[in-house]
């Protein structure tokens, strides 16, 4: 390997790799470098693990004349055999290379290798990406060159790995920030906080329809059930819901121990707010079922759930709202406040799905009118509406 393009792709890693705007073309671009620069490369790996509430890690796979494939791995790859039994494995846990020639009879003990000896490969070289943090991360490289990697390739090859490591983990802690961001405050909240918006008071008007939902009966299942136990349902029961929320376009903003507040933005220049409403309607739906379906064996008895959930439509301030320096970036506003008092009305009639007058009648047909009631903190008392297709349960 020429000595002089191994320090231009030094140089180019440690500038950042600034000519590749995603992982994948980081990915393709150095090893099409490393090629050009006389390393036979036939496949090459790079392996990050993340903080995600389910995924592991992530793998970049590159191969000459293919697009780079990028792949993930969830928490169950750890006590796999294909996993314990791979030179990966060494490389994660002892944080030190793995380097086999694959003629060679130690090779064998590893059937990933089997398959490369399958495609031809006649080197592999498995390599660590040491963080700042003491964190490892991995890397692996093979050649169908006959006679493998020389020496001097593998030095070479040795050298790039710091800068490399540093590129990686940059680019991990940015996905990092943004799948935490996403996973603790929302996707639309963690964009704002990505941007910036993280000043207290930094807030904005948003037309949305409003969701707010809660266990019947959580009281008294708390009372009764160890609390292990309790955070289990709960999160089988989050689970009916979310993802018709988010399939549908809305955004979860809180959990409030058996409660739950999303949003379903309206976009100012988009004023089809029926057609909003009716996807908000149409996750409520699903929820339903889905904690109707639901069951959670209690001893000998299987627990059943039911859920209430209120559905309004209005403004609502949304932004940073704390004290000190402990913010939470949520919304605000009558609009919420009133979808907070329907959901306990629903909870007095029975109901499982109601709406406010301004929510039902942005969606035609299917709603009854169950009256007019008071609603604390506001002037004028609010008609209330639940759905046709639903018996209230005494």
């Amino acid at each position: 390997m020429n000595p002089q393009d191994l320090k231009q792709i030094a140089e180019w890693l440690i500038d950042g790799a600034r000519s590749a705007v995603t992982p994948p073309q980081m990915m393709a671009q150095i090893c099409e470098r490393l090629a050009g620069a006389g390393l036979p490369l036939w496949r090459a790996g790079v392996f990050v693990r993340t903080l995600h509430p389910d995924v592991l890690g992530f793998n970049f796979i590159w191969k000459p004349g293919a697009e780079v494939t990028v792949g993930s791995a969830d928490f169950d790859l750890l006590e796999s055999p294909e996993f314990r039994n791979s030179p990966l494995a060494i490389v994660f846990g002892k944080g030190r290379e793995v380097r086999h020639r694959i003629d060679d009879p130690e090779s064998k003990r590893f059937p990933f290798l089997d398959d490369m000896r399958v495609e031809g490969v006649t080197d592999y070289i498995a390599l660590p990406l040491l963080a700042t943090d003491g964190s490892v991360h991995a890397s692996s490289w093979t050649t169908k060159h006959q006679g493998g990697f020389s020496d001097e390739q593998l030095s070479g090859l040795r050298s790039l790995m710091p800068p490399l490591a540093r590129v990686v983990e940059i680019t991990d802690q940015r996905r990092k920030a943004s799948i935490l961001l996403d996973t603790y405050v929302g996707n639309r909240a963690g964009e704002r906080i990505l941007g910036g918006q993280i000043r207290r008071g930094h807030t904005e008007t948003m037309h949305a329809a409003i969701w707010l939902s809660d266990l019947r009966g959580f009281t008294a299942l708390s009372d009764r059930l160890p609390a292990e136990t309790v955070v289990d349902i709960l999160n089988r029961y989050f689970d009916c819901q979310v993802s018709s929320i988010r399939t549908h376009g809305g955004e979860v903003l809180k959990f409030m121990g058996d409660g739950l507040l999303a949003v379903f933005p309206i976009a100012e220049q988009d004023r089809n707010i029926e057609q909003v409403c009716a996807r908000v309607l149409e996750a409520a739906h699903e929820s339903r079922t889905s904690v109707e379906a639901m069951q959670y064996p209690i001893g000998e008895t299987i627990e059943r759930f039911r859920f209430g959930v209120a559905l309004h439509v209005g403004k609502i301030l949304y932004g940073n709202i704390g004290g000190g320096n402990r913010l939470d970036f949520t919304c605000i506003g009558p609009a919420v406040n009133l979808a907070a008092r329907l959901e306990k009305i629903a909870g007095r009639l029975n109901r499982t799905i109601v709406a406010s007058a301004g929510f039902a009648g942005m969606c035609g047909g299917g709603w009854t009118d169950l009256g007019e009631f008071p609603i604390a903190g506001f002037s004028k008392a609010e008609r209330v509406y639940g759905l046709t297709d639903e018996t209230p349960v005494g």
